[in-house]
This record gives structure tokens, C-alpha cells and sequence, in this order.
């Protein structure tokens, strides 16, 4: 059996019936434009909204996990870095059920000590984006699911991020699906690409496979010249 099972996830108008399976040990990066369904196949997956069909992470359906559960099963970082609540970094991570020493790791692993004076409502985007990334990251679920985890960081830290998260994955039993928009990231970094256009998967291969295909100048309106992402002729 594969680590995660998802079985016919839906959203009207959003995301049309989608099958999909990962192997544990895996990095999948999600791709298409703005509006293809990334986001959306992400809430399905995690069981987030009116989403319909079902994921099983390990044989157990995520949707009816008692709560405790949940954070072990999978857990989900949005792409909005809004926080509002007055509390600091470690407190917020708590509320993504991990354990103190797990939060302790993490902190550590994202350099969280230096902001610890300040609550997250007061930090900078990239700041509160570390913070998320922790919460997503300490209750090392089996599952992680990241819409657009690089965003607002430099790029130091993106680099520190995605090999963090290659290095998760390789952890016994653990996958990641990760939504992103820098295709030669993705390329870098990802066992497997998926292209979504108009709310469903238009392909689905090793990167090398997916990049050197017609299905990015279809889906993105740009071609690969001298090394370098430009318009296609039908978009220059």
C-alpha cells in the first residue's frame, strides 16, 4: 500500500474528481498557474472546507482521525502568512500539537531563538513565515502538505527550507506534497511533478520528463531558451 491513498477529492468548481497516491520517502511538487487548483487539491488532500472524497495516510482516513491524531497523520501550511494573535513563536507552534522538545528542535532548526521577544504579530512576513513553517514541521507528521513554502523568504532561507524538507521526507514513513511557482526549484528539489491546470492534473512524472515537455508551454504560455523561462511565441 502506498503511504498516502486519496480517493476522488473534489471542490465544485475548484478541483475536479482527482485520484492520487505517494510512496513514503517522497517530495512531490505541485505546479501550474495561479488558479489551477494547487491550493485546492491541497485542502482535499488535508480535509480542509467542502471538499469531497477521502485521504488515507497509512491505511487511517484522515478526515475521521480523532484530533490528537490529526497532527501526526498530516499537517498543512497555508499560503497566507497573516497572524493577528498576540502570542510568541513557541506558543503558536504548540498549537500545532507538538510535543516541547519537538518544538525546541524546530526552533532551533529555523533559528527562532532570535525573534523569541517579539510576538508573531509583530514580526516581518519571512519571520512569521519560519514560525509557520515549525508548526507545520514539529509534529513530524507523516504528511506535509506546504502551499508555497519559499514565499517571503530569502533566499538563503529557501534554500535552507527545501533541503529541511528533503531531509524530513527521507525519515521513515514520511512524504511531503509541496505547492510552489519557481519551476527550476521544483525541478531541483522533487521526486515527482505534478502540473495542474483548470482543476485537474494534466501530468504527472519525474521532473526531467515534465519540464522537457509541451505541457509548460501549454499550461504556462513559456518555452526553455539559453537556459532561461521565456514567453512562447503565441505569448511574447
Amino acid at each position: 500500500m502506498s503511504l498516502v491513498d486519496a480517493l476522488a477529492l473534489a471542490l465544485p468548481g475548484r478541483l475536479q474528481p482527482t485520484n492520487l497516491r505517494l510512496e513514503a520517502g517522497t517530495l512531490t511538487c505541485l505546479i501550474g498557474p495561479n488558479g489551477s487548483g494547487k491550493t485546492s487539491l491541497l485542502h482535499a488532500l488535508a480535509g480542509i472546507g467542502r471538499s469531497s472524497g477521502g485521504t488515507l495516510i497509512d491505511g487511517t482516513a484522515l478526515r475521521s482521525a480523532p484530533p490528537a491524531l490529526r497532527p501526526k497523520l498530516a499537517t498543512y501550511l497555508p499560503a497566507g502568512r497573516d497572524l493577528r494573535w498576540p502570542l510568541n513563536a513557541r506558543d503558536l507552534i504548540a498549537l500545532g500539537g507538538a510535543s516541547a522538545e519537538q518544538i525546541d528542535h524546530y526552533a532551533d532548526l529555523l533559528d527562532l531563538d532570535v525573534i523569541e521577544a517579539r510576538t508573531v504579530d509583530h514580526l516581518s512576513t519571512g519571520e512569521r513565515s519560519r514560525v509557520l513553517i515549525a508548526r507545520a514541521l514539529a509534529p513530524q507528521p507523516r504528511l506535509l502538505l506546504l502551499d508555497e513554502p519559499t514565499a517571503n523568504l530569502d533566499p538563503l532561507w529557501q534554500i535552507r527550507l527545501m533541503k529541511l524538507v528533503r531531509e524530513e521526507v527521507a525519515q521513515p514513513g514520511r512524504a511531503a506534497i509541496v505547492a510552489m511557482h519557481d519551476l527550476d526549484a521544483a525541478a531541483r528539489y522533487a521526486d515527482r511533478l505534478i502540473v495542474m491546470s483548470a482543476g485537474r492534473i494534466v501530468a504527472d512524472d519525474a521532473p526531467k520528463h515534465v519540464l522537457e515537455s509541451a505541457v509548460i508551454r501549454d499550461v504556462f504560455g513559456i518555452v526553455r531558451q539559453n537556459g532561461h523561462w521565456v514567453p512562447s511565441a503565441a505569448n511574447d
